[in-house]
């Protein structure tokens, strides 16, 4: 009976591991997509790590970082700690300006800031900084959770695949005119973002081949996959959410 319980709980944990991860076939090898925790995404290609967002989960699983992209201010996305936590010494931080304004000289250089529409190459990756905002969700009346031109999306370039990591935002005419995406990273919760449903309909704007709903804190993320249902858009679900080690915290 031990040995099949001891079995049991390997093929489980196993699975787990499993769902935290996932490949996109690209030149020069694999992209690896490793799900952090709730917006804390790693991505791997051709020996080179990038940590987006390293701000949640238990980052000392994470990989040594040569490139981090941060997208906004708020905490789930910024964490001081976290990228010195994951940085390689010398790897530059992307990040807007008001990231750059809110963190001070708790990141220290190299930094490199990015406005809305800007394009550079860092690390030998090219990144493109896209609009993240809110169009009519807010803490209250006149007011919205993200303005326009406070945060980051990205695209990235890796092996030849254009990779969009959304941040937190609704469903923009930026982001529904974007072009050639082949993978994309979406948020979908409520109040600060958009609902599943929403998500997926400004996805099918954009087409891109691949998506992973991310940042689905408290919602269905099945309901997404449910609306990309002969879409043509592949859905990938990773495991954004683990379990909390016992007598810790993620």
């Amino acid at each position: 009976m031990r040995v099949v319980l001891s079995l049991t709980l390997s093929m489980a944990l196993t699975a787990a591991a499993a769902a935290a991860q996932s490949t996109v076939t690209a030149t020069g090898g694999d992209i690896t997509v490793t799900a952090l925790q709730h917006a804390s995404v790693q991505v791997e290609h051709a020996g080179k790590v990038i940590q987006v967002d390293p701000a949640q989960g238990d980052l000392t699983k994470a990989k040594p970082a040569d490139l981090i992209l941060v997208t906004d201010i708020h905490g789930d996305h910024l964490s001081p700690d976290g990228i010195a936590k994951v940085r390689k010494p010398g790897a530059p931080v992307v990040m807007p300006a008001a990231v750059q304004s809110q963190a001070g000289d708790k990141i220290v250089a190299p930094i490199e800031v990015l406005a809305n529409g800007q394009t550079k190459t860092v690390a030998g990756v090219s990144i493109e900084a896209t609009p993240m905002y809110n169009l009519q969700r807010g803490p209250a009346a006149g007011q919205l959770y993200h303005t326009k031109g406070r945060g980051n999306g990205y695209i990235v370039t890796l092996g030849g695949k254009r990779i969009y990591f959304a941040g937190d935002t609704e469903c923009t005419p930026e982001m529904k005119a974007l072009k050639n995406i082949d993978v994309a990273f979406m948020p979908m919760n409520l109040p600060y973002t958009m609902p599943p449903p929403e998500s997926a309909e400004c996805v099918k704007a954009f087409k891109p081949k691949i998506v992973y709903p991310y940042h689905f804190q408290g919602q269905k993320p099945e309901e997404f996959q449910d609306a990309l249902k002969g879409s043509g858009i592949e859905v990938r679900m990773l495991n954004w959410y683990p379990p909390k080690p016992a007598g810790g915290a993620n």
